[in-house]
């Protein structure tokens, strides 16, 4: 295998607007984007608020259509200067504040209009709610005071009473059924920039950390202001994204392919699930439950259903309104409340009682009881609630998109009424799409569309906002989820696998097969055809215990590797999150936002198998871990067992050290230790870095007595087991303190959050160790390519592979020495050290004296007489006594590095 060596110390889419590819409204507003409101670019007249109608249906961007007194310093949104005099021009809904002066130039879209922009909607991933300093919402636009939740895949934070408003424009990282495409556009990204960030060609300041300003593309991360289409074409900057520097490591979009419908997004992306997350935007509306209030102000405070939907939820919006205010403008403020930009003619307000929102009858009622409960908002009783409902229609305009088919427009709108059927909707839509074959819809051809449109306005009007309708090709696409269930017993036929999964899953056979074994691991790939079916296995799979052992399943996209670039070498990146200072969940996010969410694994979530498997098909990827030294060697020892079934099968591994230790990191100068770089410099490390050989070794532990412990003593000896070495191995006071330490680490992981404490529990645990005495020579047998060794008198004795032992330590000492050759870590020899005590160990890590050189070779035999602590890597145990087998492992493994 290959590593890699450190830098030392350190399918087109035709349609250009945003979001038709990959999510989001961008700074532009593509070709069929609605122009700015420029009605009130002449500004207000002197000294009052703008003399100006009260705005109907929005135009489409923000409307900047009151003029308002600043009372506290304020930035502007587009330029990031502040805003001299007295007033500033403020959107009504999104709260987005500009100069006057910048209004010619804005072309943000408002929240209530961006939804629309988007061709192909995209859920975000939010994760756990936490606190953002100096972050922004992308709603309302205000500043995250408060626990807010944050994407775990692209950049957007919202506000927890914001959350159901967010515009589901995240990236689109994978193809989904009818998806096909092989040219990305830029997917925009607003605000939540570094002050000192600059738009790249016309070089004005583009990030704020006042405000929510400046544009990022998600994918190759390039950075811009509001620029207008025409002005980014003449400064250099088009549609089309090429991923930027890291565009031969990011995995395309358009190369993998997952059937996610009945999975959550984080399933899709193997992120840890967190109920928090559920609740939160569930009673992210009903913190505050308040039924209204007067204020000095003459105003008072209304709180909002949107429909029968948010009254099971108890889910409301509040408004504050004057006492005085008339209908219609109640009416627009609950609109705005729910970002919704239609005519407030077309709405009115019902009243509700705590009683009625508490009785399911309310849900169920007919139009005629809904209709009796009309009501003014200036009744001389205030009612406890205000529901908004949608006015009757004989007519309606709907939107139809046209999916994922490669045509110039965006959407057809069309007229339908109280006779439009599915059918008829069809045969109008076609023609003017330039389609003339038959369609098959997910609704009944013969379907009432004014019923099913007046069905979800009951429910929520901001539902049937976002309602859409897509039209898509009657192609019949064969569905296929791929699903990696691990945790099984290992060594079994495929037979024995599926007659266990039949047993404790209930797996029908006829739309499940298993495609994958591994043996060796206890792990099998199961194809399924049906998505309830799939759905209904993963829920299952994570409370089913075989021999004792849970279960794990990950859900596992599909990379095709005949649409991958030739000159594209993806990166496979695992994580360990509990490595060294627990930095692992930081470097996740960052990795997700740089790469492919597709190609960044968690270990903890069912370990390396699940991504080599992933990976199995492509010719050629490279591999990046990140954890500790053990860390590195599991994901080695996992790519040792599935190297026959890799296309790929030497990849090089490349390293960013998180452990305690982390020597393998140290000597191919990857670093001592993870110090919060830039993720994006480390991956472009990786991308420079050479390739270089190392040994690995294959350890044999064949146990010839029961271990300690053993009832008894009637136990039978422990099987023999195969370990994988890539650093060193040690017996006796290394082992020792390693195995306190981990002991210490089970019982409180806590507070192992910092390599500075984890090094002081290690100093702690050597202390008490250092009037111990131990004859491990008396102990041990020692042959090296099949002569006996005598031992001198030592309390440990280690083999090393590399130059680095005890976090950065010389064990073998730079002196030369006629009996022996220079040790090289690809010279197929391992090198044998002696070491006296704790105090030793001590002077060796200190680099006053080194090791007692004790032998070298490439065969070695170690018989125990009696229990002793071993361990491999960092990884301790105490070891019955037996022998240990240690010999070179097959081929030499690459690793990533510099030279």
């Amino acid at each position: 295998a290959t590593i890699c060596r450190g830098p030392g110390p350190r399918g087109r889419n035709r349609d250009p607007r945003p979001g038709s590819q990959n999510g989001g409204p961008g700074p532009d507003g593509g070709n069929n984007a609605p122009k700015p409101n420029r009605r009130w670019q002449g500004g207000p007249g002197p000294g009052n608020r703008a003399k100006q109608p009260r705005p109907g249906p929005r135009s489409g961007l923000c409307v900047l259509s009151i003029r308002v007194t600043l009372t506290k310093p304020t930035f502007c949104h587009y330029c990031t200067d502040f805003i001299w005099g007295l007033a500033g021009y403020q959107c009504e809904v999104c709260n987005f504040m500009s100069h006057e002066k910048c209004l010619k130039n804005v072309k943000i879209p408002c929240s209530c209009i961006a939804p629309s922009l988007v061709r192909v909607p995209v859920a975000h991933c939010f994760g756990p709610p936490g606190l953002y300093k100096r972050k922004f919402c992308a709603v309302c636009r205000k500043s995250l005071e408060s626990p807010a939740f944050r994407c775990e895949v692209c950049e957007l934070h919202v506000h927890t009473d914001c959350i159901l408003f967010a515009c589901s424009d995240c990236r689109q990282c994978h193809q989904d059924g009818h998806l096909d495409h092989d040219t990305y556009h830029h997917h925009w990204r607003e605000g939540n920039l570094s002050s000192s960030a600059r738009c790249e060609f016309c070089k004005k300041t583009c990030g704020s950390s006042e405000v929510l300003s400046g544009m990022r593309c998600e994918w190759c991360g390039i950075l811009s202001q509001s620029h207008s289409e025409t002005l980014c074409k003449s400064i250099g900057i088009y549609p089309e994204c090429t991923f930027g520097r890291l565009r031969n490591m990011i995995l395309p979009p358009s190369c993998v392919q997952l059937f996610s419908r009945n999975f959550s997004k984080l399933h899709c992306f193997r992120i840890s699930e967190n109920l928090q997350t559920e609740s939160a935007s569930q009673d992210g509306g009903a913190v505050v439950l308040m039924k209204y209030n007067f204020f000095p102000s003459g105003k008072q405070t209304l709180k909002i259903f949107d429909g029968n939907d948010a009254v099971k939820r108890n889910q409301f919006r509040l408004i504050s309104v004057p006492r005085i205010a008339k209908n219609e403008e109640v009416v627009e403020a609950a609109l705005r409340a729910y970002y919704i930009n239609d005519d407030q003619q077309e709405y009115e307000l019902q009243t509700f009682t705590q009683q009625v929102l508490l009785s399911d009858d309310v849900i169920n009622r007919n139009d005629a009881a809904e209709d009796s409960n009309l009501g003014s908002v200036f009744r001389e009783s205030v009612p406890e609630a205000w529901i908004i409902r949608a006015k009757p229609k004989d007519e309606e305009v709907i939107r139809i998109y046209p999916a994922w088919l490669k045509v110039g427009m965006a959407y057809v709108s069309l007229r339908v009424n109280k006779d439009s059927t599915v059918q008829t909707v069809i045969k109008e839509v076609l023609p003017l799409l330039g389609r003339q074959v038959i369609q098959r819809m997910v609704l009944d051809n013969q379907e009432l569309i004014l019923n099913r449109l007046k069905d979800i306005r009951k429910t929520s009007i901001r539902q049937m906002n976002q309602t859409r309708f897509y039209i898509v090709e009657n192609s019949k696409s064969i569905v296929q989820v791929n699903l990696f269930v691990g945790g099984l017993p290992p060594q079994l036929s495929p037979e024995e696998y599926t007659n266990i999964l039949k047993e404790e899953l209930a797996i029908k056979t006829n739309v499940v097969s298993v495609s994958h074994v591994y043996q060796a691991q206890g792990a099998v790939v199961l194809q399924i055809s049906c998505f309830s079916e799939a759905e209904r296995i993963y829920m299952l799979v994570k409370d089913t215990v075989v021999n004792d052992k849970p279960l794990n399943a990950v859900v596992i996209p599909a990379v095709m590797a005949s649409k991958i670039p030739q000159n594209c070498c993806p990166l496979l990146v695992f994580v360990n999150p509990k490595s060294g200072g627990l930095k692992g969940r930081d470097l996740l996010y960052s990795f997700r936002k740089l790469l492919n969410p597709h190609q960044v694994f968690e270990l903890t979530n069912g370990g390396p198998l699940p991504g080599f498997h992933t990976f199995s098909k492509v010719p050629s990827f490279r591999v990046l871990v990140c954890g500790g030294d053990g860390t590195v060697g599991w994901v080695l020892g996992a790519l040792e067992e599935i190297r026959h079934k890799l296309v790929c099968s030497e990849p090089s591994v490349a390293i960013l050290p998180l452990g305690t230790g982390n020597d393998l990191g140290r000597v191919l100068r990857w670093g001592a230790g993870y110090s919060g770089e830039d993720p994006y410099s480390i991956l472009v490390s990786v991308d420079e870095a050479d390739d270089v050989l190392m040994d690995r070794w294959t350890i044999l532990l064949d146990a010839e007595e029961p271990a300690e412990g053993a009832e008894n003593g009637i136990a039978e000896p422990e099987p023999p087991k195969i370990v994988q070495m890539n650093n060193y191995c040690g017996l006796g006071i290394d082992a020792e303190l390693s195995l306190d330490f981990h002991h210490a680490r089970e019982e409180e992981p806590g507070k192992f959050n910092s390599r500075f404490h984890n090094k002081g529990v290690y100093v702690k645990v050597g202390l008490q160790k250092i009037s111990h005495t131990r004859n491990l020579h008396k102990d041990i047998k020692l042959q090296v390519d099949q002569h006996e060794v005598e031992l001198p008198s030592i309390e440990g004795l280690i083999f090393i592979n590399i130059p680095s032992w005890g976090s950065g330590a010389d064990l073998w000492g730079s002196e030369s020495d006629n009996r022996f050759e220079k040790p090289r870590i690809d010279d197929g020899l391992l090198e044998v050290v002696g070491v006296t005590g704790v105090v030793h160990m001590g002077q060796v890590q200190g680099g006053f004296r080194s090791g007692i050189r004790i032998a070298q070779g490439s065969y070695f035999r170690v018989t125990l007489l009696k229990p002793i602590p071993v361990q491999v890597d960092g990884e301790p145990w105490i070891q019955a006594p037996g022998q240990i087998i240690i010999s070179a492992a097959g081929p030499k493994v690459l690793r990533v590095g510099f030279s």
